[in-house]
């Protein structure tokens, strides 16, 4: 079992590698690297999601247990992650970062290629389920956090303009209309979806490789560690607890939902922490060191998720 898990998760490091090796060598530059990630952001995954949610057949659940498993878990990491900071002498805000990079995953560029690659399209709708949320949960509650200590309105018209001109969320939106209006989706635009949405999981890791490049392990190498840990170990135990033995879902949602807890720490804790000026070097240490150890505790995830859903 846990070769063939490994057999999953090698070909996605190997492209995060590969992505990694291309711009630390120069081969490519770092604007690729920017414009390669932009165009997974802003086409190639908003393609991917569009085109499941306006055409997919989906059963009729409710997704609250789903959500309630995952979510509780993140909630539970980040109090922590927030708690040890605090006791560590850091202030509110910074423990506001360091709680979001404990509990948020790498959902787009990590979570959505390896759910693909383990469970198929079966893991597609717990995929969109998640996404449609995830973003406007974690980014809502650090913005909430970190602007108590803020003066004015310019948090908050920052958290409002991410949310609405997030392209992944558009993509959902857009979808979701679609489907109501109950139009067929021409062949022209089936064939387009289907070029861009193919496209977006390997482009996803090799953007993922490149803009690791960027972050480091530089700061608080405790604390770093700290928040590694909680991320890669406790979040996809917590939620392997709620999901299978608490809620007890459906194999391919429970599966799922560890998988993405699995992940390693997302890029935006980095984006979040340079946006408010503060714990940006936690953040890139916490992306870094989760990555690198990720093929570890994203292999034990795999196993687990395999076994459930055979």
């Amino acid at each position: 079992m846990l070769l063939a898990a490994l057999a999953i998760v090698a070909p996605i490091f190997g492209l995060v590698a590969l992505g990694y090796g291309a711009a630390r060598t120069r081969l490519v530059s770092g604007e690729a690297g920017n414009a390669l990630s932009e165009y997974v952001f802003v086409l190639a995954i908003p393609a991917l999601l569009f085109r499941t949610v306006a055409s997919a057949d989906f059963p009729a659940l409710n997704p609250l247990p789903y959500w309630i498993s995952y979510f509780g878990a993140l909630a539970i990491c980040w109090m922590i992650a927030g708690l040890l900071a605090r006791r560590d002498g850091r202030d509110a805000r910074e423990a506001a970062v360091i709680g979001f990079s404990a509990a948020q995953s790498n959902t787009v560029l990590v979570g959505i290629p390896l759910i693909l690659g383990t469970i198929g399209e079966a893991g597609t709708l717990p995929i969109i389920l998640l996404l449609a949320v995830h973003l406007p949960v974690t980014m809502t509650a650090v913005t909430l956090l970190i602007a108590r200590g803020e003066s004015g309105p310019g948090a908050w018209q920052s958290l409002i303009r991410s949310l609405v001109t997030h392209p992944i969320l558009i993509a959902i939106g857009a979808g979701l209309l679609w489907r109501y209006l109950g139009v067929p989706i021409p062949e022209l635009m089936r064939t387009l979806l289907k070029y861009l949405a193919d496209s977006a999981a390997p482009c996803a890791l090799a953007a993922m490789g490149m803009s690791m490049t960027r972050v480091s392990l530089a700061g608080n190498r405790r604390m770093i560690g700290l928040i590694a840990s909680i991320k890669l170990l406790l979040h996809p135990l917590l939620v392997y607890v709620l999901t299978v033995h608490v809620m007890r879902l459906p194999p391919h949602f429970a599966g799922a939902a560890i998988l993405f807890a699995a992940c390693p720490t997302g890029i935006n804790a980095f984006l979040v922490a340079e946006r408010y000026r503060i714990g940006a070097s936690l953040a890139s240490g916490a992306i870094t060191l989760s990555t690198l150890l990720a093929i570890f505790t994203m292999t034990l995830a795999v196993s687990v998720t395999m076994a459930l859903v055979k």
